[in-house]
């Protein structure tokens, strides 16, 4: 039976992260660093783990059919793959920054030197917007780049800012990306296999995006709950031995899930219980 190859990071930030949702979605994951193949013939893969910024150029290639990789890495590569699913992890926002109080404006960046890791990140956003700057690749720390002279402005991943306040540097103009790990494929007709793996991540997904509700209501107050538990598609509605009263079960979103409780429970619910969900198919 022919095997979905598929790149997984071997390191860094996504590699925690796209391990773990590989196994939330019933894949055979490596225990040993070093391991640099593993097959998991059951379910019809091979994982490659590989460097981050590499997985991009062997999915574009047709070498491997799919990778986890991350939305700057796969758009700075040029390579010839496409985002086809954002994973919800690894997000991380590109900034350019400079001195404080020297930049305020995109417009400023005309004949700049700017530094950064993602060159041709940087070098679209500018070509895109018609700004004529030079864009020098850097990598490791670029924030010591203006320090030593090497660049008039970086750009870089900024989470807290302050690494830059540290280095006298402060953001300016709009966000370059917004990104976060995805999953990528070469476009074109898919390998056999590829919907089944696409299906698992997107039903670990859901199921971490979701909690299952169940409550107890009475008959005439079950339109005005449904109305707050809508579900996926539909709540199941059971009778209850209890005369006048049903039991509701609905997916609810995780997200102002106490909220929601306390709404529940002002309308008149009770037995009101959530339930984690590892795994789900819609």
């Amino acid at each position: 039976m022919s095997l979905l190859k598929i790149a997984v990071p071997n390191k860094g930030s996504l590699s925690t992260a796209a391990t773990d949702i590989l196994r939330e979605s019933g894949y055979r994951q490596r225990h040993d660093s070093k391991e640099l193949r593993l097959v998991d013939a059951e379910n019809g893969v091979e994982f490659f783990y590989l460097r981050p910024r590499d997985i991009a150029l062997y999915v574009g290639e047709g070498t491997l059919d799919v990778g986890i990789t991350g939305r700057d890495l796969l758009l700075d590569s040029g390579a010839k793959a496409e985002e086809v699913l954002g994973l919800g992890f690894g997000r991380s926002n590109f900034h350019f920054a400079g001195p404080k109080g020297r930049f305020t404006d995109l417009a400023d960046l005309a004949g700049q030197r700017i530094a950064t890791s993602y060159v041709g990140v940087v070098r679209t956003f500018l070509e895109e917007r018609g700004i004529e700057a030079t864009v020098t690749r850097l990598d490791g720390a670029v924030e010591t780049s203006i320090q030593l002279g090497v660049a008039d402005v970086i750009a870089d991943v900024v989470e807290t800012g302050s690494t830059l306040a540290a280095a006298g540097l402060e953001t300016f103009g709009e966000v370059i990306l917004r990104s976060e790990a995805v999953l990528i494929t070469r476009g074109g007709e898919a390998p056999a296999g590829f919907e089944v793996f696409k299906r698992r991540l997107d039903g670990v997904l859901v199921a971490r995006s979701y909690v299952m509700m169940d409550y107890d209501i009475e008959d005439d107050r079950v339109a005005e709950a449904v109305a707050l538990t809508p579900g996926i598609e539909s709540p199941t509605i059971s009778p209850l031995h209890r005369e006048g009263w049903v039991a509701v079960r609905a997916m609810v979103p995780r997200v102002g899930v106490q909220r929601l409780m306390d709404d529940l429970w002002d309308l008149g619910a009770r037995g009101i219980l959530l339930t984690d969900i590892h795994a789900c198919r819609l």
